[in-house]
């Protein structure tokens, strides 16, 4: 059964433009010890609490490391991402980036309320071919389907710099295994990290160079 607090009323969340009126809300949430409050929409992914899946990626993916310095967040929704790294790492550049037109302006406002000047938002189609993430965060949209999936995450994990790495968080039952092989399949390296409460973080690196 979906989740009626992670499926928005009306519409799909990787829509461009949901469907469902918009009702602002706040969302507040405990991470690092300090309560922030993000504002949430309807339309958006998990618009009514902080999911289950970024919860466990924002405490148990490895530490921002200085080599992070450009950041991505592929997916924003609302921005507890983008923003929670920001203010781990202020040194750091963080793009996030969303489809929906609403989610990154959820974004933008969340992160100038909780003072992550180094967030930017973009649309995907904005975002320059030729610029390289040394890490991606992301709680990848599932229900797009699986070509649709595999498509978007080939795309942006092309994207890793060199020693670059992504943190990825699936449920197992809606395919984190498959997808790892995926991964694998297309020359990642995939490391399986945590796994709690129905919810597994893959660590993935870039594709491996051909030998010489």
């Amino acid at each position: 059964m979906a989740d009626p607090a992670v499926q928005p009323a009306g519409g799909q969340y990787f829509e461009a433009e949901p469907a469902a009126a918009s009702s602002p809300r706040t969302v507040v949430v405990d991470i690092d010890g300090t309560r922030l409050g993000f504002t949430t929409d309807s339309g958006v992914f998990s618009p009514g609490r902080l999911d289950a899946g970024t919860r466990l990626l924002l405490a148990e993916a490895p530490p921002i490391v200085d080599a992070d310095r450009r950041m991505l967040d592929l997916g924003c929704g609302w921005g507890p991402i983008a923003c929670v790294a920001a203010l781990r790492s202020p040194a750091a550049e963080v793009l996030a980036v969303d489809v929906n037109e609403r989610a990154l302006s959820l974004t933008a406002k969340n992160a100038a309320d909780q003072g992550a000047t180094n967030v930017k938002v973009a649309h995907p189609d904005d975002v320059d071919p030729g610029r390289r993430f040394d890490r991606i965060l992301c709680n990848p949209p599932i229900r797009i389907g699986k070509p649709a999936l595999h498509e978007l995450l080939a795309v942006w994990l092309d994207r890793l710099a060199p020693g670059g790495r992504a943190h990825l968080v699936v449920q197992r039952h809606l395919g984190s295994d498959s997808l790892a092989r995926w991964l694998e399949g297309r020359g990642h390296s995939v490391t399986r990290l945590a796994s709690k409460a129905g919810y597994r973080i893959l660590e993935v690196g870039p594709v491996a160079a051909p030998a010489p």
